[in-house]
């Protein structure tokens, strides 16, 4: 097996349904700097990232850094909501009481 040179990155395989998924929380970023009148230059000049990168994350790109996402997010004033993901856990505290109540049994 080759070993890879320290100047190849790996990027993430991203599936098409969770493509879609960045997709259109870039569309929402890009909405978000429309509605308050934010250029992709604005952006670029308040969070030091190039414009290209600007462009890329209203598309989506899952090649972007998601500090670089939750840098322009810093910028909207939408910070609050993005800590809000996965803090709702349903499924996990499912299978954590499950887990839970099969060991009260033994």
């Amino acid at each position: 097996m080759p070993i890879k040179e320290a100047s190849q990155k790996r990027s993430a395989i991203v599936f098409p349904k969770h493509r879609k998924v960045l997709e259109q929380f870039g569309e929402n970023i890009k909405l978000a700097c429309k509605r308050r009148g934010y250029t992709q230059v604005l952006i670029s000049e308040r969070t030091g990232l190039s414009r290209l990168t600007i462009r890329k994350i209203e598309n989506g790109d899952p090649k972007v850094s998601i500090g670089h996402y939750v840098a322009v997010l810093s910028v909207l004033g939408l910070t609050e909501g993005f800590a809000e993901i996965a803090s709702d856990d349903e499924l996990g505290r499912k299978l954590q009481d499950i887990k839970l109540l099969g060991k009260q049994k033994r």
